[in-house]
């Protein structure tokens, strides 16, 4: 069963209503299915029988390769339906039926009548028939199959395959609607029944405000009126807002029929092919009380053939357009009513020498309005939602990255493209004592406002646990204790990195994400082989660290599923797509010069097709510069009376071999002042380290876990000044609390 169901269907509905033709819906539907669903489907498609039949020869609509070995063989290309045999009857029940052996023996029986006895089929309720069964008629059949190592479909997913096979069945009979050779008139009612029919469901495919706007135009022009006018509140009001001020309706859209005899209803000197603007305002204010406000409140649509409706025109067309003139029963003016208020209205206007709009046109018309009131509404809450999650989710993201001594860092982060924008991706940089990083990415399960709360906690909790300096096994079993407080299904993958700058290593912990990859100096491309480790959420699993070589100049490449999985390749597929990818990219600068990090993130980036935006995305890419050997000094220093002097020296020394004798006062002042302060409280050796990279950084560590605080000293006190000279002389400076003490550091030089 699928997590959500009710979003997947939502967002699979939308994908195939939006299909043009048959072939694409078909097509759609099996991107949409397979492999959420199913692992593999095929169509049956048949003719179209006028009296809404089942059809009399089914013919087979392509097998995609990915079917695999869901079923062994393939599946026949064309199978004739007995009138009286139990295909027949199953695609006139019109509804899913699943297999197995409690299901209906029918079941099988229609399934050696579509397949044969030579194909060999899932053992167990693996397999689902689903008749294609549009309003009028039914066109054909789908079969969805799970491969004997997945579980047998539930009634959910049964439902979900049948609400599929109708939105499918829709799009193919509207296909041959189209293609079809004109046909003898029908009745009036029958006619006008069919044309709202598919107008609606050309506007029920818009996604967004424009789409649902530019669907009724298109479905209005010229079948229903010669010209349509699409007026919005502006700005358009979210779910329960109430706007302040008066209402302002602005001109979202026009749409006119072009070529001979349009200038029979707009003067000559107005007409351009090239264009749909009519001669009307772009915008009108809703003035209480005034005759458009009146036909506003009264919801329904209403003829421009009386004198106060005539007047509502003119102020919404403005009073000197000459649409005035086409009044009466040419014109219909549709308030556009959503859920709770009144967001537009549409003019739709015929020319004088048409037959005029009859009043069951008014019933039309109400139809058309209220549908894309309705979608308009739908579509302003969605992108409403969209917009805060998707700034929720970035706030929630690192605002810059870091500048750590050793390691320079780019990212990339890319929201799924149309529904599945909310997703839970993240990463983050977090500067470690010693001038150390560490380096993670993760991934919350799922795509809702939940993923990415659930996301900016497992974030904060990560920065918090960085901050305790544990070693990453430990900060990922503390991220699966805090996944299962949050919920019993909050489950993420992450990974955790951190890379020390003077040994030159990376120690890697792993909780189910898809491994990272190193790009060698030499342009090589390694997939490191790290422990997979089981998702964080799941509870009572040990993870695994290994430590591993970074050499200077390599580039350590972490992401997301998102990509390098979708629903056109498997993640190891994707994966080794991405080490080609970087190893043609470092051929490009040659094997002396690694390519520069933020254009290696944009080629990466490039990997990605049409089909590939299914999940968001997060990036991180790490060059590693390190620091030499010779660019670090390192003593111990007995917690005595005599450490303040030994470091001042030893740091005098090592400043003139590194030729920063400029820095030495300042540096020998500053190390002098830590030093004092550490013996005061130290009870085992003091650590002093120099690093000099384009900087001077200079870290005093002693064994006391209470952090240093900096405060103003009293002219009596005779301690307390020597964090405030550090504060006042070095560039930059803080502390770190260890898991067996502290570190105090401190910057000098640089820009």
């Amino acid at each position: 069963m699928l997590p959500d169901p009710q979003r997947f269907l939502a967002v699979a509905g939308r994908r195939i209503a939006r299909a043009e033709g048959a072939a694409q819906a078909v097509h759609e539907l099996y991107r949409v299915t397979v492999p959420d669903l199913a692992d593999g489907m095929f169509v049956y498609l048949g003719d179209h029988p006028p009296d809404g039949s089942e059809p009399e020869r089914l013919e087979l609509d392509g097998v995609p390769a990915e079917l695999g070995g869901a079923m062994g063989g393939s599946p026949p290309r064309s199978r004739p339906v007995a009138p009286d045999g139990a295909l027949a009857a199953l695609l006139r029940c019109g509804r899913a039926r699943g297999r197995g052996p409690d299901g209906p023996d029918d079941v099988d029986d229609a399934l050696r009548e579509l397949l044969g006895t030579a194909t060999r089929l899932p053992q167990g309720n693996r397999v689902l028939l689903a008749p294609l069964r549009a309003p009028d008629a039914v066109v054909g059949v789908a079969v969805f199959l799970r491969r004997p190592d997945r579980e047998d479909f539930v009634d959910d997913d049964i439902a979900l395959a049948d609400a599929l096979a109708a939105q499918t069945a829709l799009g193919v009979r509207e296909g041959a609607l189209a293609a079809a050779p004109p046909i003898a008139p029908k009745a009036p009612d029958e006619d006008r029944l069919r044309y709202v029919g598919a107008a609606t469901r050309r506007i029920a495919r818009g996604f967004d405000t424009d789409e649902i706007v530019l669907g009724l135009c298109r479905a209005a022009v010229p079948t229903y009126s010669d010209a349509a006018l699409v007026y919005l509140r502006d700005p358009l009001p979210v779910g329960d807002e109430r706007p302040n001020g008066p209402a302002v309706l602005r001109l979202r859209r026009t749409d006119r029929l072009k070529g001979p005899g349009a200038e029979l209803v707009w003067p000559v000197e107005t007409v351009d092919d090239e264009q749909d603007d009519l001669d009307a305002s772009d915008w009108s204010e809703v003035v209480p009380g005034g005759a458009l406000a009146e036909v506003l409140r009264g919801v329904r649509p209403v003829f421009a053939d009386t004198r106060p409706t005539r007047d509502a025109l003119g102020e919404l067309v403005g009073a000197d357009s000459a649409l005035n003139d086409w009044a009466g029963s040419h014109a219909i003016l549709a308030p556009l009513r959503g859920r709770r208020r009144v967001t537009g209205a549409v003019v739709f206007l015929r020319r004088p020498e048409r037959p005029a709009f009859e009043p069951a046109d008014l019933l039309v018309a109400a139809q058309l309005a209220t549908h894309t009131a309705l979608g308009v509404d739908k579509a302003v809450l969605y992108s409403r939602e969209a917009f805060i999650a998707d700034r929720l989710q970035r706030a929630m993201l690192p605002q810059t990255l870091p500048r750590p001594t050793g390691v320079r860092l780019a990212s990339r982060y890319l929201p799924a493209a149309e529904t599945a924008r909310v997703g839970g991706d993240w990463y983050d940089a977090i500067p470690l004592p010693g001038s150390r990083v560490a380096l993670v990415v993760g991934d919350v399960m799922g795509h809702s406002m939940t993923s990415a709360a659930v996301m900016g906690q497992l974030r904060t909790t990560a920065l918090t646990l960085a901050g305790l300096d544990l070693p990453p096994s430990e900060v990922l079993h503390h991220l699966d204790e805090q996944a299962q407080r949050l919920g019993t299904d909050r489950m993420a993958t992450c990974l955790y990195i951190v890379y020390d700058p003077v040994s030159h290593r990376i120690t890697v912990a792993n909780a189910g994400h898809p491994p990272p990859i190193l790009l060698h100096p030499g342009g090589k491309a390694e997939v490191l082989t790290v422990p997979p480790g089981a998702p964080i959420g799941v509870g009572g699993i040990d993870f695994e660290a290994v430590e591993l070589d970074a050499p200077t100049g390599a580039t350590l490449l972490l992401y997301t599923d998102g990509l390098v999985e979708s629903r056109l390749r498997d993640v190891w597929t994707g994966i080794e797509q991405l080490r080609e990818k970087l190893a043609a990219t470092a051929q490009l600068t040659g094997p002396d010069r690694p390519p520069p990090l933020e254009a290696l993130c944009d080629e990466v980036l490039d990997m990605l097709g049409p089909g590939d935006r299914d999940d968001d995305i997060a990036l991180l890419a790490a060059r590693f510069d390190g620091i030499a050997p010779s660019d670090v000094a390192y003593w111990t220093l007995e917690p005595e009376v005599g450490a303040p002097g030994r470091a001042r020296r030893l740091t005098r020394q090592a400043l003139a071999g590194w030729g920063l004798e400029d820095l030495s006062d300042t540096a020998e002042l500053l190390v002098s002042e830590i030093v004092t302060n550490a013996v005061r409280h130290a009870s085992r050796p003091i650590s002093l380290r120099l690093l000099r990279t384009d900087v001077l950084r200079c870290e005093v560590g002693d064994d006391v876990p209470q952090l240093p605080r900096l405060r103003q000293a009293k002219a009596t006190d005779e301690h307390g000044r020597g964090l405030y000279l550090v504060h006042r002389l070095a560039r930059r400076w803080g502390t770190t609390r260890l898991g067996t003490g502290k570190i105090v550091w401190f910057e000098l030089g640089g820009s």
